[in-house]
């Protein structure tokens, strides 16, 4: 019995010194006791070129476009093109039926001729009341004789010389009849000006040289005259060697477009074959979208705000596919969908590191904590104290021995991988660039960090999803 107890005790006493012993060995290889370090991805500081570049989709449009809307409403008549012919400026596209503006045509040149009549007539009166006024002025001339020698009455003298002055009237009158012909005729020519303007209009010729983009119209159908309203667009034409692309870009980045700046195109409907077109910005809108009248102030401040950039496709970047039109047509059509980058700045052999490493900071941030907690206990600001805003700081976190330092940077320009450090930081440094969540909001300054294990950190977003 007691060989048995002995025997329990030395099992005991080997189990605890086995423990101490795998202590120690823990403690000496960092197993255990080991400071808490967070893991970090690392990069370094190094030289290369940067491209800016800014993105945005749009369509695919003409640079020169003509809408046609007829001047005059009817039936059409004739529909001499379809939709996709080439079209040389002047020739005939649509015929309205004439019948009416012939008729109102030649009733304006009835109401010329009758106006020509009248001032004919008025002529004539002209005429007739010139020689009753000489024969009243005689008739005047010879009374006031008579009546001097006593041979007529006073009666007879006025009567004379009433009919004298009613002469004269008459006279002024005829001549006003026929200063209102005039007039009247120049009225009734207008008429006539206008009549045979709008029954020329019955007919529609091309205005450019180009290809009918688009067709709204058929055979039969009736169309109303802008004169009278909107008017109805019959047909678009196109130049469509000469096309751009349309792209609204955000107000953060409008400031760093500007005219002459080169451009990737990438249209969709070549997107499987991997071509890429060139393009040059040579139009910038000064006012963003719908920012016209009564329309701007009626936009809240958390709408988007936009504007226009149109981008020429330079023809030299598709000559290839512009040789190929007789078989397939032209290479662009209106209203293909497109994205584009524009470069907007390029630098070579600046100073970088990846965007990921870049992440901000409150200049307040750490003076905050201790002066408004103290031994558990929250000090409450002043109720008259003015909030005021924190200052936002760039920053990188450098590796130092195994510690993060906390670097105030100055930036540059950036593409999609890299930003420009235009101070804070030399070449060959090595600073944190991940994960993102820990540069942007856990790292801390003197704070211990180790390189992550990619595999690790790989099998835990697997987990996670």
């Amino acid at each position: 019995m007691k060989k048995k107890s002995n025997r329990i005790w030395w099992i005991l006493g080997g189990v605890v010194v086995l423990l101490i012993v795998g202590l120690v060995v823990a403690k000496q290889t960092g197993l255990i006791g080991k400071p808490d370090m967070t893991e970090v991805d690392f990069a370094t500081v190094k030289q290369t070129d940067i491209t800016e570049r800014v993105t945005a989709s749009g369509r695919v449009q003409p640079q020169v476009e003509v809408k046609i809307s007829p001047d005059v409403s009817g039936e059409i008549i004739g529909l001499y093109v379809n939709e996709g012919d080439p079209v040389k400026a002047g020739q005939l596209l649509v015929r309205i039926r004439p019948d009416n503006y012939e008729s109102l045509l030649a009733r304006a040149r009835a109401t010329v001729n009758q106006n020509r009549a009248q001032r004919e007539q008025s002529k004539a009166a002209v005429a007739q009341s010139g020689a009753r006024l000489i024969r009243a002025r005689a008739d005047f001339e010879r009374n006031k004789k008579l009546y001097a020698d006593k041979v007529i009455s006073s009666a007879d003298l006025e009567t004379s010389e009433a009919n004298y002055n009613v002469a004269k009237q008459e006279v002024e009158s005829a001549n006003a009849n026929v200063r209102a012909a005039e007039f009247g005729i120049k009225s009734a020519e207008a008429g006539l000006r206008d009549a045979t303007e709008n029954l020329r209009k019955t007919t529609i010729y091309s205005p450019v040289n180009g290809t009918v983009s688009k067709l709204n119209v058929e055979l039969g159908e009736r169309v109303v005259g802008t004169s009278q309203m909107a008017g109805t667009e019959i047909m678009r034409i196109a130049n469509l060697q000469n096309m751009e692309v349309r792209v609204n870009v955000n107000e953060n980045d409008i400031v760093r477009v500007s005219l002459g700046d080169t451009a990737d195109i990438d249209v969709d409907s070549y997107a499987t074959s991997g071509r890429k077109f060139k393009g040059l910005v040579y139009e910038v809108a000064n006012t963003a979208n719908g920012l016209t009248g009564a329309a701007a102030s009626a936009l809240s401040a958390d709408a988007v705000t936009e504007f226009e950039v149109k981008i020429k496709i330079l023809n030299s970047s598709y000559e290839d596919l512009l040789n190929q039109k007789g078989k397939k047509g032209y290479p662009f059509k209106p209203g293909m969908t497109a994205s584009v980058e524009v470069i907007t700045d390029r630098k070579k052999g600046v100073l970088a590191v990846p965007i990921a490493a870049v992440t901000t900071r409150s200049v307040d941030e750490e003076k905050e904590e201790p002066q408004e907690q103290r031994s558990g206990t929250v000090i409450e600001k002043p109720a008259n104290q003015a909030e005021k805003k924190a200052e936002i700081k760039e920053v990188v976190f450098v590796n130092v021995a195994g510690k993060a330092a906390q670097r105030e940077v100055k930036t540059g320009i950036s593409d999609f991988e890299n930003i420009q450090i235009t101070s804070g930081l030399k070449a060959g440094e090595q600073i944190i660039s991940g994960p993102f969540i820990a540069v942007s909001k856990k790292l801390k300054e003197g704070e211990l960090v180790t390189k992550r294990d990619p595999n690790k950190s790989r099998k835990k977003e697997d987990k996670d999803e």
